[in-house]
């Protein structure tokens, strides 16, 4: 006879609630912050500097300008590259809503790409059939640490002058043909969100090769203003506010956890590549459950492990099977839910039915507890309780 799971009355195999995506803090970020904390500079100053310097250098790229959000380096990246009303911008509906907002927080239009049902990330041939002469930029998403198909993606920027911004928020060590993702024109921009691979509670930086895009977002990052916060204070000097800036900078308190963190951003990749393996090696011959894939010539990031439900095989649904999980006391998320099918983008014009792919991986994704922070043993409860639900809804 089946286990029953805990939702029909078995045994959870856990009595706490495992966390989807804990972050791993150690002494050592404490520390840093501590001493942040007494230097009396709480916030843009030489900790940001120190930050920006060593991220840079992980990536490969001659600037990073650390903000206080992905979305705002998004924003900014947008912003720089002179999107304006009445132009359009492509990216992929399978996204956080960040993507897609900041586009239209500068009067642009959102136009959607539909996905590869492979790899879950837009796909290339969608994006040139949705261009027209509006068209002025492509934001491709590397979901879950996964890499976009990059060559085709800047060849049609190419032969279109497009700009490209890659949304890495999901890869900060992710490599496309051994090259950082953030080291290929025009902008990159990344998340330290609490549950990302390197996180600074809140944050998220820009990256450019580019000298002009560079300077004018350290400008827009803080009020338009011509000197930094540091700058002025460290210096008896006047500034000038040159144009109307954003308040999107880091402080030195988020820069503390994030100048030990990407200290130790390798040896964390390590261990989520052990557990993405557990994870692979249990559930790749399961049916009802299917696996993404990878693009050859990539290093994924591992930032989320993703199932799809495969539900000709099994009796519920995936909002059930996340229920299931739950009385297990196994934490889950979803990634995502396409935007075109949330209300703002309803309004906008767009429907069910216009991004299949999208949709029909919206409707059968999860996302399982994936962080340098868990242990074997946590792994292992994951993937019983997963077996156990498939086992017992298996048609």
């Amino acid at each position: 006879m089946l286990d029953k799971p805990a939702i029909l009355g078995g045994v959870p195999v856990r009595e706490d609630l495992l966390a989807f995506g804990k972050p791993l803090i150690s002494q050592d970020e404490i520390d840093e912050v501590v001493d942040t904390l007494r230097s009396g500079w709480l916030s843009t100053g030489p900790k940001v500097a120190i930050f920006e310097e060593r991220f840079k250098e992980y990536i490969g790229v001659r600037h990073a300008i650390a903000l206080n959000s992905c979305t705002a380096g998004l924003h900014l990246a947008l912003e720089v590259c002179g999107i304006k009303p009445g132009d359009e911008v492509i990216t992929t509906p399978f996204t956080f809503c960040a993507t897609a907002n900041v586009i239209t927080h500068l009067g642009a239009k959102v136009v959607f790409s539909d996905i590869d049902k492979d790899t879950l990330c837009i796909d290339p041939n969608e994006i040139e059939r949705n261009i027209t002469s509006r068209t002025k930029a492509i934001i491709p998403v590397h979901f879950a640490g996964q890499v976009c198909r990059m060559d085709e993606i800047y060849d049609i920027a190419k032969r279109y002058n497009l700009r490209v911004i890659q949304d890495a928020a999901h890869a900060i060590e992710a490599t496309y043909k051994g090259k950082k993702v953030g080291s290929f024109p025009d902008l990159t921009s990344y998340s330290f969100y609490a549950t990302k691979n390197l996180t600074t509670g809140e944050g998220g930086a820009v990256v450019t090769d580019n000298d002009s895009f560079a300077e004018k977002i350290r400008v827009l990052r803080l009020h338009g203003l011509t000197q930094d916060a540091w700058r002025r204070y460290e210096e008896v000097r006047h500034y000038d506010v040159t144009i109307a800036g954003y308040k999107y900078n880091m402080m030195d308190i988020q820069a503390a956890l994030g100048i030990r963190q990407l200290e130790k951003l390798e040896r964390y990749l390590q261990i989520r590549e052990r557990y993405f393996k557990m994870y692979d090696e249990a559930f790749s011959r399961i049916q009802g459950i299917i696996l993404p894939k990878s693009i050859p010539g990539i290093r994924h990031a591992r930032h989320l492990y993703v199932i799809m439900l495969d539900l000709e095989q099994i009796t519920i649904g995936r909002d059930e099977f996340l229920e299931a999980l739950k009385a297990e006391n196994i934490g889950t998320g979803i990634h995502f839910i396409p935007l075109h099918l949330h209300s703002f983008y309803r309004k906008a014009g767009y429907k069910k039915g216009d991004f299949p792919q999208s949709e029909w991986a919206g409707e059968r994704i999860l996302s399982l507890p994936m962080s340098a922070g868990l242990t074997t043993k946590d792994i292992e409860d994951v993937i019983s309780a997963v077996k156990k639900i498939i086992s017992y809804y298996r048609k």
